[in-house]
């Protein structure tokens, strides 16, 4: 059974830091492209984040450019998204996500989502 499950939510300050974890059971993350998602309250999913296989080429949402980082863990089957200075709107749940026919980060419809972690941003 494909499980994942996130991890490294929480409550933060403006300007702070969060790596957030995405552990996976029952399928290996590195042979498959890995997307990270947010929805924030009131508005709906978007995507932030996506990591390709096997050339681990790395896409970014343009609101998180140059502040967010995706990236594997091979032998931890773990996939991370570090996030520096955060802000406000970053606030919202963080959803790992993936599929068996998704390598390029072009698939719309993916399979496996994690239960998502709470991230928090505010003063």
């Amino acid at each position: 059974q494909v499980q994942l499950v996130e991890s490294g939510g929480g409550l933060v300050q403006p300007g702070g830091s969060l790596r957030l974890s995405c552990v996976a059971s029952g399928f290996t993350l590195d042979y498959y492209a890995v997307n990270w998602f947010r929805q924030a309250p009131g508005k709906e999913r978007e995507g932030v984040s996506c990591i390709s296989s096997p050339d681990d080429i790395t896409y970014y949402n343009d609101s998180v450019k140059g502040r967010f980082t995706i990236a594997r863990n091979k032998v931890l089957n773990t996939v991370y998204l570090q996030m520096n200075n955060l802000k406000p709107e970053d606030t919202g749940v963080y959803y790992c996500a993936t599929d068996p026919s998704s390598f390029d980060c072009s698939q719309l419809h993916l399979k496996y989502w994690g239960q998502g972690t709470q991230v928090a941003v505010s003063s």
